[in-house]
């Protein structure tokens, strides 16, 4: 039963998964995440200047991809060698586009996805005042390579 999980060993006990021994590899990974509001919200956040709570989340998804290790227990900490987090204006919502990158012995899922989450976090806690049915959705890894170095 714990056969398929790389952080559970046979008697069920978590443990840190031993890399040492891959190679390191260029990798790369992109995750989504959705902040559903109203329109007027949508509307408001579209319409505010340069500097405001959309480039906010984007900072705050970068640092948090930074600290992934800090955040998430097993993960390893990596070098990351880029973090870039996109945000889109929706018709009902907030669209955020996270990818982070490094030259390791490991994949970067746990920093993209950590990357958009917080990303939307940050984006529900600026427009909270204004929309208590916001709903933080679709997490979700897009994609993941690899290649040689």
């Amino acid at each position: 039963m714990t056969d398929d999980l790389s952080h559970v060993d046979e008697t069920g006990a978590v443990h840190m998964v031993d890399v040492g021994a891959k190679p390191a590899q260029r990798r790369r990974a992109v995750a989504r995440a959705i902040v559903r509001m109203a329109p007027e919200t949508a509307a408001r956040l579209r319409d505010l200047p340069k500097g405001d709570a959309l480039t906010t989340a984007q900072l705050a998804g970068i640092m948090a991809a930074k600290r992934t290790a800090e955040l998430i227990p097993l993960c390893h900490p990596l070098p990351l060698t880029h973090v870039e987090v996109e945000t889109r204006v929706l018709e009902d919502g907030v669209e955020i586009l996270a990818s982070a990158a490094t030259t390791a012995q490991t994949g970067v899922e746990m920093e993209a996805l950590t990357a958009a989450s917080v990303a939307a976090l940050t984006v529900y806690d600026m427009a909270k005042a204004i929309d208590k049915g916001m709903v933080v959705a679709e997490v979700r890894l897009l994609e993941k390579t690899k290649e040689q170095v």
